[in-house]
């Protein structure tokens, strides 16, 4: 008999244990620095050399702490190997779920990746450790040596569209399977947060893991407030061994 499709979309909260901080938790980012948000806004970076500077800046100091997958990420890639089909569906642009293993084309980046640069007026791209060593080496905003244009991570940022294709192929991901788990993210952040809701739309159960509640809390089949690097895998565990998600949590 076929094994039921686990979907998973994950955010920043799965990467925690990785050193990579989240933005909107208790501790986010965002909340110590409300002027970080600017760092990753469109507008403020294509205008304002400075924010680009402080953000060329930000990038290479995440790049030295050479952030490693955790026990989550971990997880879910042994949850693929098992024979479960998987698909990842990930918020996140840090890489992680395919350095721990996941398959490239079972990986869905909504968000894009910040292990690439691109053009924002040619669309040349390359490696984000070649932009980063012209950061090293004394450039504070690397211009495009193809055609002068400035140069950005290859990540959705704020004020920019999603790409549609992969969008799509998400929500159809989101339609067809069995188990939806949401991990580390608050389900703030449409459209990805939406996802849920289709899924739940479509027949499946979903399961909630993370530290805050969510605005999906009270569509979820089983919340999880426990820690992500002990409690997803022990969850995805359950669902190695064919069990199914719990009921929805009384109240």
């Amino acid at each position: 008999m076929a094994k039921p499709l686990v979907a998973l979309l994950t955010g920043a909260g799965i990467s925690t244990d990785s050193g990579i901080p989240d933005y909107r938790g208790p501790n986010g980012l965002w909340r110590r620095d409300p002027d970080a948000e600017k760092l990753v806004t469109y507008e403020y970076y294509m205008s304002d050399p400075e924010i680009r500077r402080r953000s060329w800046r930000m990038r290479l100091e995440t790049h030295a702490l050479r952030p490693e997958p955790n026990a989550a990420h971990r997880a879910v890639a042994e949850l693929e190997r098992s024979g479960v089909p998987v698909r990842v569906i990930t918020q996140n642009v840090d890489g992680l779920h395919q350095q721990a293993g996941m398959p490239a084309r079972k990986v869905l980046e909504l968000h894009g990746t910040a292990r690439s640069f691109v053009c924002t007026g040619c669309r040349a791209r390359g490696p984000m450790e070649e932009a980063l060593a012209r950061i090293e080496a004394g450039e504070d905003d690397p211009p495009c040596r193809e055609c002068g244009g400035i140069l950005k991570s290859a990540t959705v940022m704020f004020g920019e569209r999603l790409d549609p294709v992969v969008l799509g192929e998400a929500a159809a991901v989101s339609k067809a399977c069995e188990v939806f788990v949401a991990v580390g993210t608050s389900l703030q952040v449409h459209p990805a947060a939406g996802l849920a809701g289709v899924a739940a739309d479509h027949g499946a159960r979903l399961v909630v893991v993370n530290a805050e509640p969510t605005p999906y809390d009270d569509r979820a089949d089983e919340i999880v407030r426990e820690p992500i690097g002990t409690a997803l895998p022990e969850l995805l565990r359950r669902l190695r061994a064919g069990d199914r998600p719990a009921g929805p949590p009384a109240g």
